[in-house]
């Protein structure tokens, strides 16, 4: 007989800059987690592509090198660490599905090191420093929740944030707390003039799914200024991982540093807002044909 999930558990948010060294990323994002294991996190989330600086602001044939499969390096290497501090570990990785097939992929391994849930990016970004289409195919395997040993999570990667229809999808499921590993900054060009509204609207979004599915919600962004070629501008991740409850309160939020952020989930509040606000209970799903279209014309 399993032992039922916690109704309150701690979640680690880990806020970090990356090296352009695969394996020096990788053993800081390890003992994040053993830090975050050590502060009581019963489950730890690492930012968008941890391995290595930010692909996407340059198309490079052999930046594909860069590319794993799943399970490989990093599920073994991470399942080892979930093993040995008892944590569950949402990391996101740039998985190799075959020669000339990759994916933008979050993976969830549980308390006994296993994958136990994988989730490919849907939505990818083609944006000025942001050419993903170049790296990543479009996810495959749909929205989905996963079980864990904190009961049942969701997924989702980065541009994913923009995108009602995914969160409400993955909450349908059953999914507790939908969590967005991130690489999300300025171009310092724009910092000055956008920057402030970018980041409103960033958090503004995320907290909306929160609020709309009744659900937490985490986001864990990474920090620092990348430069893939010393010319280059460069992006200036902004950092500001937060966890909101079930009404969209913020109760955490880390700055623009490197930071370990771990806060405490009541699963107990999904149902006080929900009995309140019923959002799910007044869904005209009889009326909600055509959703499934780019765009309706009269």
């Amino acid at each position: 007989m399993t032992n039922p999930s916690p109704t309150r558990f701690k979640v680690g948010l880990v806020q970090m800059r990356m090296t352009a060294d695969p394996a020096a990323n990788l053993a800081t994002a390890a003992a994040q987690v053993q830090a975050a294991a050590q502060q009581g996190a019963a489950l730890v989330c690492l930012p968008e592509l941890f391995r290595t600086l930010y692909i996407g602001q340059r198309e490079d044939h052999a930046l594909f090198d860069l590319a794993e499969p799943i399970p490989g390096p990093s599920t073994e290497a991470l399942g080892r660490v979930a093993r040995d501090a008892n944590v569950v570990i949402i990391a996101s990785l740039f998985e190799r599905r075959a020669a000339g097939l990759y994916h933008n992929t979050a993976v969830t391994i549980d308390v006994d090191g296993k994958v136990r849930g994988m989730y490919r990016k849907m939505h990818i970004p083609d944006d000025p420093a942001y050419y993903e289409k170049f790296y990543f195919t479009p996810g495959d395997l749909g929205f989905r929740a996963c079980d864990t040993s904190v009961g049942p999570i969701g997924t989702l990667v980065c541009w994913d944030q923009w995108y009602p229809e995914g969160a409400r999808l993955t909450a349908l499921q059953g999914a507790n707390i939908l969590f967005y590993p991130t690489a999300i900054g300025w171009h310092p060009a724009e910092k000055a003039q956008y920057g402030a509204q970018q980041l409103d609207a960033w958090k503004t979004i995320q907290r909306s799914h929160a609020i709309a599915n009744g659900c937490w919600v985490v986001a864990v962004n990474r920090v620092g200024h990348e430069r893939l070629e010393p010319q280059a501008a460069g992006i200036e991740f902004w950092g500001h991982s937060f966890v909101c409850d079930p009404f969209g309160v913020v109760v955490a939020e880390a700055g623009e540093r490197d930071e370990l952020i771990v806060a405490e989930v009541d699963l107990t509040r999904i149902e006080e807002v929900r009995r309140n606000w019923p959002f799910l209970r007044d869904r005209r799903t009889d009326a909600y044909g055509g959703i499934e279209s780019r765009f309706l014309t009269d």
